[in-house]
């Protein structure tokens, strides 16, 4: 009825209202744990990878067709292949009770800062592991499959990388060090899987570019291009160095700072073009216990300089805008958004699903018993240290989860349930115990018992508010009343780098049989922002 009336009002020749004629946008694009952000455009198409440390599968791809609404399209690692401890076998030094040492696991570690190009057809996705390397996979479509990691660079201390092909087709590989600095660049091979030198500093300044790092290498009019944040995730802006040669040097300007809007870390990001030439920048920002949350900046070019945002009188650069006009991408918006619920009515995971470490697969099943999940429970002594613990990211700013689980089949000394997982967690469930099944909540390891549950099936829920605090609740009749239980509780703040994620889990403390939780459905409700 909107587009009738519009048509109509244009057909007579009256202005429509400009309310009409463009639509807006409000950050954050995604309230969600997208951590080091990299997008592009390949036709009409944008494609965004983030950073996924010690999830399992790693590096998800998501699909836009305006820039706002996105949706998970694949993932670039199956499973994470870089070494033992990302299966975390063990001797266990870390507990629900604090945040290191955390021997035996891979927390913060694995994948960092991704970054994703498409060169003559192919899709390349870059990444670095810190104690491992730097490695590279490639897909013709993004959805995947994608091929088995190459290993570009071995080692432990890299962090950042990004390709780039030029004109000539040269390609390069830029990258910084762990601890934000210098930029080192390197001839590559042209099919960008080995490093052809040593490598040479191309950046490095520790006073006017303190804690240089996520490099993104681009060219236009004839310039080179380093969008590099400094400063660090929670306050530092986002800088561009610019040059002639490659190989630099480059001068440095900011171009995108925190002025007085409430986002005090416009940080770390990638920049992509639109079909008609509009520029744009999407990176994240630090906010707690919902982690780094995606914002889109528009970018202006004066004299072959980036301006990103709102500009700033009397300065080189701009502050992050709250709400702005669509970008010109030729689509109208989609309905498509991050996946979140699911009915396990499928053969396959959702995509928004992620591991804790690598799964043991045989440990889960969702052919067991047909539109249920299974979660066959393993020893363990914490949820921390727990195997198959299934995640997915946090969506704020207010979100209720509420989840049905079957207990018929538990043993001695499970624990399952519904936990908002990270640094600390906290967690509503049952815990068996002799020939009983109790309520039990959780937090920082200190474990109160409720009732005594008799029901072969009980309804979690966890209500995230924007103060980033949980309260739980349960219900015994089928969702139609739930009681309180446990004291609301914060939410960890910062997890490993990452934020707090819903998350169900079983686990079983002592030498008991493993039996087994059944996992019907898994809902998720948002308000909106």
């Amino acid at each position: 009825m909107r587009v009738r009336r519009l048509l109509l009002a244009l057909a007579m020749g009256v202005a429509a209202p400009a309310a009409a004629q463009q639509a807006t946008y409000t950050n954050p694009i995604l309230f969600a744990d997208y951590s080091d952000p990299d997008v592009i455009r390949v036709g009409a198409d944008y494609y965004l990878v983030a950073s996924t440390f010690h999830f399992s599968p790693g590096i998800p791809v998501l699909k836009s067709r305006d820039l706002v609404h996105w949706t998970i399209v694949g993932h670039v690692l199956p499973r994470l292949p870089f070494g033992p401890l990302y299966d975390m076998p063990g001797p266990h030094t870390l507990d629900d009770t604090i945040s290191k040492p955390i021997g035996g696991t891979k927390y913060a570690s694995g994948v960092w800062a991704p970054c994703i190009r498409h060169h003559e057809g192919k899709f390349y996705v870059y990444w670095s592991t810190p104690d491992e390397g730097i490695f590279m996979a490639t897909a013709t479509d993004p959805a995947g499959p994608w091929s088995t990691p190459v290993t570009v660079k071995a080692g432990p201390g890299y962090e950042d990388p990004c390709p780039f092909w030029d004109d000539d087709g040269t390609a390069w590989l830029v990258h910084g060090k762990v601890g934000a600095g210098p930029l080192i660049l390197h001839r590559m091979s042209p099919d960008g899987t080995r490093l052809l030198d040593e490598g040479k500093v191309i950046a490095e300044d520790k006073e006017k570019l303190p804690v240089l790092e996520g490099p993104k290498l681009y060219k236009r009019n004839g310039w080179y291009y380093i969008f590099a944040p400094i400063g660090g995730v929670g306050t530092g802006p986002q800088a561009v160095g610019r040059a002639r040669s490659i190989e630099g040097p480059y001068e440095w300007r900011v171009v995108l700072e925190a002025g007085t809007t409430p986002v005090q870390a416009p940080h770390q990001g990638g920049y992509v073009e639109t079909p008609s030439g509009q520029g744009w920048f999407a990176h994240f920002n630090q906010t707690g216990a919902f982690g780094r949350i995606v914002h889109l900046q528009p970018v202006q070019w004066v004299d072959d300089w980036p301006v990103m945002g709102d500009p700033i009188p009397g300065k080189t650069s701009g502050q992050p805008v709250l709400s702005h006009a669509m970008p010109d991408t030729g689509a109208p918006p989609p309905s498509d958004r991050i996946q979140d619920s699911d009915e396990f009515d499928r053969p396959r995971l959702g995509l928004q699903w992620e591991w804790n470490h690598n799964p043991q697969d045989s440990a889960w099943s969702l052919s067991a018993r047909p539109g249920w999940l299974r979660l066959t429970a393993m020893p363990a002594e914490h949820l921390v240290t727990a195997r198959n613990t299934l995640t997915q990211i946090l969506q704020g700013p207010r979100t209720r989860i509420t989840t049905r689980i079957d207990v018929r089949n538990l043993s001695d000394g499970q624990r399952v349930g519904l936990s908002l997982f990270g640094v600390r967690p906290s967690w509503v469930g049952v815990v068996h115990t002799g020939a009983q099944n109790r309520l039990t909540f959780a937090t920082e390891g200190r474990e109160t018992t409720g009732p005594v549950l008799a029901n072969a099936a009980v309804l979690l829920r966890a209500e995230v508010s924007e103060g980033q605090v949980v309260r739980y609740s349960y219900s015994l009749d089928e969702g139609r009343s739930f009681a309180a239980f446990g004291v609301p509780t914060w939410l960890a703040r910062f997890s490993w780098w990452k934020g707090s994620r819903p998350a169900l889990f079983s686990f079983t403390r002592g030498p008991a049989p493993a039996g087994f939780v059944d996992v019907d459905w898994f809902r998720v409700e948002h308000e909106a922002q």
